[in-house]
């Protein structure tokens, strides 16, 4: 396996935001030469990313045969107001996948993986995929923004949902919150859509990931929802490999990512 790291700043803009891609190499004679990939927008209350977390979630999609990326987005330490900066990196990602295909052995899906604020800008990301808006800002075209679905792991979605907690911080992200209200902006181009998240999460209220199920399923969105009696926000795996404090060891909660490489391994995204 190759770890390589590639920033997005282009030409057409300059952004601190990088992609890092875990190349797993086909092994000579097997059936698999081409992997699916898996792009993680990681949470971190869009200051920071939770390293250690992350890498160990993408090495855990990698061993079910995935090739993983991660994205390092831009943070509001480097612009205030944030968005739409970060939608902006995302569909950077998205395209640097969509073109490397062959030399990184790619098949021809795309999932996305997003967590917490970084969960926010994948259902936004699910939402606008398709706006020239985002294209142009991106510097990039609508076709090599096309993906096949979409994780969410206690997602924010909407700013007047319960987090941020605060107007100073909400001011931080945007200065236009109506606009970047994801269950607000769905439409019948979104893609399927996995979302769990636990019902007492006391950071990102549960409420968050309802809106945004009950938007999509008003627009007929293929989707599949999960919603877990007990665990704190920030999982990732939810098992002890990641746990940064013992209540994030939740073996029940854990069985989300059999469920999530279930569903992305089946017929859903025949649309």
């Amino acid at each position: 396996m190759q770890v390589q790291t590639y920033s997005l700043t282009t030409d057409h803009r300059t952004t601190p935001a990088t992609l890092t891609a875990y190349l797993q190499t086909p092994t000579p004679g097997s059936t698999v030469q081409q992997f699916a990939p898996l792009l993680i927008i990681p949470g971190g209350s869009m200051t920071h990313i939770p390293v250690e977390e992350t890498e160990k979630t993408a090495l855990a999609f990698a061993s079910r045969g995935f090739q993983v990326f991660i994205l390092r987005y831009s943070f509001v330490s480097d612009q205030t107001p944030l968005y739409p900066a970060p939608l902006y990196d995302l569909a950077q990602a998205v395209a640097m996948i969509n073109t490397h295909r062959a030399t990184w052995h790619l098949n021809d899906y795309l999932h996305l993986l997003g967590f917490s604020a970084g969960g926010q800008v994948t259902a936004l990301f699910n939402d606008y995929w398709d706006a020239s808006w985002l294209a142009q800002g991106a510097g990039v075209t609508t076709a090599e923004l096309a993906f096949t679905d979409l994780i969410l792991g206690y997602p924010v979605i909407d700013l007047d949902a319960g987090f941020p907690t605060d107007a100073p911080t909400l001011a931080q992200w945007t200065d236009t919150p109506v606009k970047y209200n994801a269950s607000q902006h769905v439409t019948a181009t979104n893609r399927p859509t996995f979302l769990w998240a636990t019902l007492d999460d006391p950071i990102v209220p549960v409420q968050n990931t309802i809106n945004y199920f009950l938007a999509q399923q008003a627009a007929g969105i293929s989707q599949e929802i999960h919603l877990f009696e007990h665990g704190p926000h920030g999982m990732d795996l939810a098992n002890a490999l990641v746990a940064h404090h013992p209540a994030g060891n939740q073996p029940h909660v854990a069985h989300w990512v059999d469920l999530a490489v279930e569903w992305l391994q089946s017929d859903h995204h025949q649309f």
